[in-house]
């Protein structure tokens, strides 16, 4: 795989829909045309995400429906919505086995062949922080789970719910936020959980190049002794789950690709314990919510740091970067993000400007129209960033004396590229590198040598 690659995160419930509504016969992942993946090939990606494959829990699709605040979002994503639109949370895993829907056995094997051929690489999901509330190894193995004594249950009565009669588990849990209601939550503490999880991704393993690694974060010791210590009943394991994981998984696929959906400073840690590529949120938020001074301050980490970050705008947890960010602001940080070094990371409809963030319980999306201006303008950025020097060039951070610019280059053998970004709302007007710039707003300028 290139250096700096290029990842396309596509919803596979929603993509297969899509397609099948033009075929004339039923339609599952190993039968989609080649043209397809050869259309991604083509213009750059290096990687498919598909995301969610997995086989969706039943009852996780009943709450998902029985939810008053998620039904809003529906009705506001969807108007007109009904049942059959709503599989349930991909995240609310019930087996690591391909779902129905998406086709039978040996399916997803067969689909990293036809990809590989293409000279992609197919990345799954791998959700370790919790699996669904009914998933059976809750009957067969509630000792994988955070259970409850009585004043535990007491104290925090939404943590937990009742699997068996008398047996009490938690729900998956983000501190910051309420516990995800259609989850249980894996117990890190316990050693038989930890080989569980790994023996799961040994699995998707054998039939993807690479996952990504939902709220990787969670799975860090330090981090689950202070979400769940007092309720884990277990000592703080020596070993890090992951670095252990990863080992044993590379041990078996030495080019296996991780990448960690990473938070809270903990990107470098996970590195250091495998990762190929962590979640830059940081530059994320930045590009949303600050200037270019701070964007700066960003780019200036270590560059092994630098060139294992997960650089986006948008995902299906984010906003549509073209409502988040605005038109013309949207275009800027997407320049930003995908010029600079690390994983440049798209989502599917990112490149038409769609603006509706459907909810990921949800299977279909509604109608938007593709905004002419804005496919015009990330053919163009991916047609940049497929050449050479930016995979294999040499990036260098420009010092420009003017604090709403951002300015870099790439160097190989003897060309180069300069990329300069007015990141403001005002017009820039004078001399950089050299060079004269008059840039609009939000405006981008290329030199090629």
């Amino acid at each position: 795989m290139r250096l700096n690659p290029h990842l396309f995160e596509v919803n596979a419930f929603r993509f297969l829909q899509g397609l099948a509504g033009k075929s004339a016969k039923p339609l599952t992942l190993a039968a989609i045309a080649e043209k397809e993946w050869k259309t991604l090939r083509e213009s750059g990606f290096d990687v498919v995400w598909l995301m969610g494959v997995w086989k969706r829990s039943p009852g996780a699709r009943q709450k998902a429906l029985n939810d008053p605040a998620l039904r809003q979002t529906y009705h506001q994503a969807l108007p007109g919505w009904t049942e059959k639109d709503v599989p349930g949370s991909p995240y609310a895993v019930y087996e690591y086995a391909l779902d129905s829907f998406l086709g039978g056995e040996g399916s997803l094997a067969e689909l990293k062949r036809r990809l590989n051929r293409l000279g992609l690489k197919l990345m799954l999901d791998f959700v370790p922080n919790h699996l669904a509330f009914d998933h059976p190894w809750t009957f067969s193995h509630p000792e994988y789970f955070i259970g409850a004594k009585d004043p535990q249950k007491s104290e925090h009565p939404d943590w937990f719910f009742e699997s068996k009669p008398g047996i009490f588990l938690a729900h998956g849990r983000d501190p910051y936020f309420p516990p995800w209601s259609d989850t249980v939550q894996i117990n890190y503490f316990s050693e038989a959980a930890r080989e569980a999880m790994t023996g799961e991704l040994e699995k998707i393993a054998a039939v993807s190049d690479g996952v990504r690694c939902d709220m990787a974060m969670l799975a860090m010791s330090d981090i689950f002794s202070k979400v769940w210590g007092p309720v884990a009943g277990r000592p703080k394991p020596e070993k890090e789950f992951w670095a252990e994981a990863i080992k044993r998984i590379r041990g078996k696929f030495p080019d296996f690709i991780f990448m960690a959906e990473a938070y809270w400073d903990t990107e470098w840690q996970l590195q250091q314990m495998g990762f190929d590529f962590t979640y830059d949120k940081t530059l994320y938020d930045r590009l949303l919510h600050s200037g270019a001074q701070d964007v700066r301050a960003h780019l200036t980490a270590e560059k092994e740091y630098q060139s294992r970050s997960a650089r986006f705008i948008e995902n299906h947890d984010e906003k549509r970067a073209f409502k988040a960010f605005g038109p013309q602001r949207s275009l800027a940080s997407a320049m930003v993000s995908s010029t600079v070094p690390g994983l440049r990371f798209f989502h599917h409809g990112q490149q038409e400007g769609r603006e509706i963030h459907t909810p990921i319980q949800m299977i279909r999306e509604p109608g938007e129209k593709t905004r002419p201006e804005i496919q015009s303008f990330y053919g163009r950025l991916l047609k940049l960033i497929d050449k050479p020097v930016f995979h294999e060039g040499r990036w260098q951070l420009l010092a420009v004396p003017f604090p709403d610019l951002l300015a870099w280059s790439w160097e190989l053998n003897s060309r180069f590229t300069i990329i300069i970004v007015n990141y403001s709302s005002a017009a820039f007007k004078g001399n950089v590198q050299g060079m004269d710039i008059d840039l609009e707003p939000w405006g981008v300028h290329i030199v090629e040598k």
